[in-house]
């Protein structure tokens, strides 16, 4: 499912974005040096998200009321001062080095290693609040999902009902014609073996079996979509056994607007199945 989140916090800036994918797949991007992160990271997603590709970016940045990390290394500092009094012994007439030239010895100037299990902390924290909002982003996309996955459901379900109340007169239909065709030819037919062909086209030509089961699984969608539970999975296996259903409609179809119908419903079928792939 598509969404974005981002939550900051002084200095820690984290962003989540999240896309369609079968499978949960998270890739956190972070400094090497938080690595030891990832489990606790990895954990906070746990329960939350259990479907879609998230890339994970966290970001460190200075800011203008951070305090100074820099720090002096006095000894090493007294150590430079005395190698520069030597030389001043040995060379009077040399340059004494300035207090920017000594700052910029190496090993002078230190910057100061920030507490990384606290940082770590706040970066978790951070990073909980950057998938609350992801979360609450999809549960949106979700509902709107769910409203257009019911209309389409509510289009199946009255073209099913018109297919059923159309499938009896269409075989009677069918009967008469072979009635008719026979009284063209003016053959004599055995009555008891034209009684028999007509049930086996009947039992041929019967939806019934398929029309309930159409019928079945968009009960069981409407009630997988009313759970609180994730249901991408499930709403898939459902739309494979309707699309299953409607071919065989299509199969026995022995009216042009079965045919159509059978179409139809695989195309509306086809459009559910396309939303149902951004459902966790």
């Amino acid at each position: 499912m598509t969404a974005f989140a981002r939550a900051e916090s002084k200095s820690i800036v984290w962003e989540v974005r999240s896309v369609n994918q079968r499978y949960l797949d998270v890739n956190l991007k972070i400094p090497e040096s938080f690595r030891f992160l990832e489990p606790t990271l990895r954990e906070v997603l746990k329960g939350k998200i259990q479907r879609g590709k998230l890339d994970c970016l966290l970001r460190i940045e200075a800011t203008a009321d951070d305090p100074t990390d820099l720090q002096i290394n006095q000894q090493g500092l007294e150590k430079l001062r005395g190698a520069a009094n030597q030389l001043s012994a040995l060379f009077p007439e040399a340059k004494q080095p300035t207090t920017l030239d000594l700052l910029q010895w190496p090993g002078v100037l230190e910057q100061k290693k920030p507490d990384q299990d606290a940082l770590g902390a706040v970066i978790a924290a951070v990073f909980a609040d950057a998938a609350d909002a992801l979360t609450e982003m999809r549960a949106r996309e979700g509902a709107e999902l769910e409203r257009i996955i019911r209309e389409k459901l509510k289009e199946l379900s009255t073209i099913v009902t018109t297919v059923r109340a159309e499938v009896s007169l269409i075989q009677e239909r069918q009967q008469q014609r072979i009635r008719d065709r026979i009284a063209e030819l003016r053959v004599d037919v055995d009555e008891g073996r034209l009684e028999q062909e007509l049930v086996y086209q009947a039992q041929k030509s019967d939806v019934a079996e398929e029309l309930d089961r159409l019928e079945t699984h968009v009960t069981e969608v409407l009630s997988t979509l009313a759970s609180q539970k994730p249901s991408g999975r499930r709403l898939d296996f459902l739309m494979q056994e309707l699309n299953r259903e409607a071919n065989t409609l299509s199969s026995k179809a022995i009216a042009a607007n079965t045919t159509i119908a059978a179409v139809e419903l695989k195309v509306i079928i086809e459009q559910i199945r396309e939303q149902v792939q951004n459902i966790e």
